[in-house]
C-alpha cells in the first residue's frame, strides 16, 4: 500500500499544543510593550461575577476587539467602571490563557474618554425614531388570543429555534409553524432579516410573527439596531413579537416591536396561549356555569313554591264563584239591554212603514186621483202645460187610458175642487 502523503522532511522533534501555546504566551507576555500598555477602545458588553468585572472593549471601525477582565481587588482602585457604550481608556497586560489559547488584558486603571461611537450612533438614531413615533405606546397591535399559524425569524443553527419549538409543541400542540431563515449576526444580517420578514408577509398565512435570536456579545446583537430591521418590524403588517438576547438586553427593535419579550422562551410563551391553562379555564367556565344554573333554577323552584302558596291562600274557588256570578248579573243585562233595543228597532220600522204607505203614489191614485202624461211621460203639474186636441195618458189606479184635451178650463171654475181638494 502506497501512501499518498508527499514526501516531506520531518523534523526531529514537533511542538505539543501546550508547547506551542507556551512559546505563544513567552512571547506575549515577556513583551516589554506588553506588560504594560495603554489602549483605548468603546465597552461593548460588560458582566459582573464574584472573581470581577469581564468586558469586551472594541474598535467599531476597525471591526476589532479584545477580551478585558478586573479582578474584584482592583475595581475600587478604578477611576471608572466599564459600562457598555462608554469610550475608555485602558492600563494593563496582556495574559495569555492557555487552556482556551486565547489572550485577555488585565486592567489596572480605566479612565474616561467620553461616549463611545457605537453608543452615540445608538442614541442618535434611537431619538430619531422614537420622534418619528415608531416606539409609540397606541401603535401596539394585541396578539390574537387563539393563532393558528405562526412564523419565526431567526437562524436556523441558533439555539433560540430549538427552544421556540419545543416551548410552543408544550404550550400549544397543533400549532403550525412556518420557519423563516434569516442571518442574525454580521454585517449581511440587517437585509437578511429584512428579507425573511418580508417572506412573511407575502406568505399570507401567519398571525403573529416572532424575532428571536438568543443572547450574545452586544456587538453580535447590533444587526437589532439597524435603522432598516427596526422599520421592517414597525412597519410589518403582523404583530411581531420580540425575542432578542437574554433579560437584561434591549435593542432598538425590541422597542417597535408589538410585544417585546427580551428571551426566546419568553417570546413563544408570549405567542401562544397554554393549552392547559385553556382547559383549566374552560372547567372553571363549565362550573361557573352550572352553579349559575344550579342558583337559577333553585331561585325559579322557591318562587314556584311562593306562587302556590298565595294560591292557596287566595282561595280561588270562592273568587272563581264570585267571577261566574258576575258573568251571570252581565249576560242577564246583555239580554235585556238587546230585547230593548230590539222592540225600539221594530217600533221605529213600524213607523216608518206608516210613513212609506202614506207617501206611496199607488195610495193616492186608489182614493180617485190620477196621474195625467204627456207622449214624452212628463207629468202634467198644470193647464198651462196643455193644448186643445193634445192627446195624454192617464193612470189610474188600476189601467191607463189615452185621452184627447177638448177644452182647457181655468181653476177658478171649480170652487169647491179648489176648497177641499182632497174629496
Amino acid at each position: 500500500m502506497t501512501s499518498n502523503l508527499p514526501n516531506l522532511l520531518l523534523p526531529d522533534a514537533a511542538l505539543s499544543v501546550a508547547g506551542l501555546t507556551a512559546y505563544i504566551q513567552m512571547l506575549l507576555e515577556q513583551d516589554a510593550q506588553l506588560q504594560q500598555i495603554w489602549v483605548t477602545g468603546e465597552v461593548s458588553s460588560a458582566t459582573r461575577y464574584r472573581s470581577g468585572l469581564f468586558f469586551t472593549l472594541q474598535d467599531p471601525d476597525a471591526q476589532a476587539a479584545v477580551n478585558c477582565v478586573v479582578w474584584s481587588n482592583q475595581l475600587s482602585r478604578l477611576a471608572t467602571i466599564p459600562v457598555p457604550g462608554d469610550q475608555l481608556i485602558i492600563l494593563g497586560r496582556i495574559h495569555v490563557h492557555p487552556q482556551r489559547g486565547s489572550y485577555q488584558l488585565i486592567v489596572w486603571q480605566a479612565l474616561p474618554a467620553g461616549e463611545g461611537l457605537r453608543a452615540l450612533r445608538y442614541r442618535q438614531l434611537r431619538k430619531r425614531l422614537e420622534a418619528e413615533g415608531l416606539f409609540d405606546a397606541d401603535r401596539k397591535r394585541p396578539l390574537p388570543t387563539h393563532p393558528q399559524t405562526i412564523a419565526v425569524v431567526t437562524s436556523p443553527q441558533a439555539a433560540a429555534w430549538g427552544d421556540i419549538q419545543r416551548t410552543l409543541k408544550r404550550r400549544y400542540p397543533g400549532l403550525h409553524v412556518l420557519f423563516s431563515p434569516a442571518l442574525v449576526q454580521g454585517e449581511q444580517a440587517p437585509i437578511s432579516i429584512v428579507n425573511a420578514m418580508r417572506r412573511v408577509e407575502r406568505d399570507g398565512r401567519a398571525e403573529v410573527l416572532i424575532l428571536s435570536r438568543g443572547g450574545g456579545a452586544i456587538e453580535d446583537m447590533a444587526c437589532f439596531n439597524d435603522e432598516r430591521v427596526v422599520r421592517a418590524v414597525a412597519t410589518c403588517s403582523i404583530p411581531v413579537v420580540a425575542g432578542i438576547g437574554h433579560q437584561r438586553d434591549e435593542s432598538l427593535a425590541d422597542l417597535a416591536a408589538d410585544i417585546c419579550a427580551h428571551t426566546p422562551t419568553a417570546a413563544a410563551e408570549q405567542a401562544v396561549p397554554q393549552l392547559d391553562q385553556l382547559y383549566d379555564e374552560h372547567r372553571a367556565r363549565f362550573h361557573a356555569l352550572i352553579n349559575a344554573l344550579s342558583y337559577r333554577l333553585e331561585s325559579a323552584y322557591h318562587q314556584l313554591q311562593r306562587l302556590q302558596e298565595r294560591v292557596r291562600r287566595l282561595r280561588l274557588d270562592r273568587q272563581v264563584q264570585r267571577e261566574l256570578q258576575s258573568l251571570t248579573w252581565l249576560r242577564q243585562r246583555l239580554f235585556q239591554t238587546t230585547n230593548q233595543r230590539m222592540q225600539q228597532s221594530m217600533q221605529h220600522c213600524q213607523l216608518l212603514r206608516q210613513k212609506l204607505i202614506t207617501l206611496d203614489p199607488t195610495s193616492v191614485l186608489k182614493r180617485g186621483y190620477a196621474v195625467m202624461r204627456q207622449e214624452q211621460g212628463r207629468v202634467v203639474r198644470s193647464s198651462d202645460q196643455l193644448t186643445v186636441g193634445q192627446e195624454l195618458s192617464v193612470q189610474l189606479a188600476q189601467g191607463q187610458a189615452k185621452v184627447s184635451v177638448l177644452e182647457v178650463l181655468d181653476v177658478s171654475c171649480f170652487p169647491d175642487l179648489i176648497q177641499n181638494p182632497h174629496e
